[in-house]
């Protein structure tokens, strides 16, 4: 009976030891930030090459993206991106997405 109660012991100690070094490497997964900025990146290239976007634009917008990509590195930083950072990267992506379509299909919004 002693040496049972000694290996649950041990048993619940090494499930709650595994759980709490656990936690600090959950990680939320930004592949979808990733792939988003890439298919951002590919609309700014075709607006150029199809007129649509002059250099001084897309250069405006790549700067755009490098912000998104810093903020991305940051909120990485800590090993760990949390809901509200995540929630901030979205709303960069959508505001980037808006200023493109913005650009590409509404010459009065031109960068002169």
């Amino acid at each position: 009976m002693h040496t049972a109660l000694k290996t649950l012991i041990a048993a619940a100690a090494t499930v709650a030891s595994i759980a709490a070094s656990a936690q600090p490497f959950a990680r939320i997964d930004t592949s979808a930030v990733d792939a988003r900025q890439a298919r951002q990146e590919e609309r700014i290239q075709a607006g150029v090459a199809r007129g649509d976007l002059t250099r001084r634009e897309a250069r405006v917008l790549e700067q755009g993206q490098r912000e998104i990509a810093r903020a991305e590195a940051r909120a990485k930083a800590d090993g760990h991106v949390s809901p509200r950072e995540m929630r901030e990267l979205v709303a960069m992506l959508d505001r980037a997405d808006a200023q493109i379509r913005a650009l590409r299909h509404e010459p009065e919004r031109r960068v002169r």
